[in-house]
């Protein structure tokens, strides 16, 4: 009875440590899986540290090789996916900046809207004779069907737009604005009012008026000066 005891005794301290090695293992072939599952395709030097993690979690030391392992799987997929949107993003704007060019060329306005893919983004340039009246804010007629088509195409992207109101150096006397500041606003801001009632979200529009202060060209002829005057709005890059 005794040695019985005894050995009913011993049955019920079976040893599970095999236990931990064992579910390490698992969690680490999780996080293979989601590598595989991800990419497609996983970096040689990166399974190799896989698999030496795996090795480790037999051996019983994996839990800490692990916990780094599935760190470095979860920046990896975060720096990949990030590369991933820049570039799709970068696709986007590229073949948008082709379409404008098109339309533009097919309506013979070269002379009074060019296109320019710049650090912040894409940026359109508008005369301000094809939008505006001389000293008015108010936008022409003539222009809101152009606006209009260019906006067809700005909308097949989600990007933030900058609408940026300029003017040359002459003074303005008398009339509804005391200066080229107030001027240069409220025509970007017409711009801005334009494509809000078309649907673009207020919170991805912006305005600034610049005045006379950011000429392309010295105010010392009249081209030069024609062409200070204009609104430039920019398909802004989110990186």
């Amino acid at each position: 009875m005794k040695k019985r005891r005894l050995h009913n005794h011993e049955d019920e301290h079976i040893d599970e440590s095999w236990l931990i090695p064992y579910s390490d293992l698992l969690t680490l072939l999780l996080a293979l899986f989601i590598v595989l599952f991800a990419s497609g395709s996983i970096n040689n030097d990166k399974l190799q540290q896989i698999m030496i993690s795996m090795n480790s979690a037999l051996k019983g030391q994996g839990s800490s090789l692990i916990m780094k392992e599935n760190a470095g799987v979860t920046k990896q997929l975060q720096n990949s996916k990030g590369e991933e949107e820049k570039q799709q993003e970068k696709e986007k704007l590229q073949n948008l900046m082709g379409q404008i060019e098109d339309y533009i060329d097919r309506r013979g306005l070269n002379k009074v809207i060019s296109i320019k893919d710049e650090p912040k983004g894409i940026k359109l340039s508008l005369k301000d004779i094809i939008l505006f009246e001389s000293g008015s804010a108010d936008l022409k007629g003539n222009s809101l069907m152009i606006l209009n088509d260019l906006l067809d195409l700005i909308k097949q992207v989600k990007n933030p737009i900058s609408i940026e109101g300029h003017t040359d150096n002459v003074p303005i006397t008398g009339g509804r604005f005391k200066s080229n500041w107030e001027l240069s606003s409220a025509r970007a801001l017409s711009v801005l009012y334009f494509f809000e009632e078309k649907g673009i979200p207020s919170n991805k529009l912006q305005f600034t008026g610049f005045g006379e202060q950011n000429p392309i060209y010295p105010n010392d002829t009249l081209e030069h000066r024609q062409a200070n005057r204009r609104v430039d709005i920019t398909i802004l890059k989110t990186d």
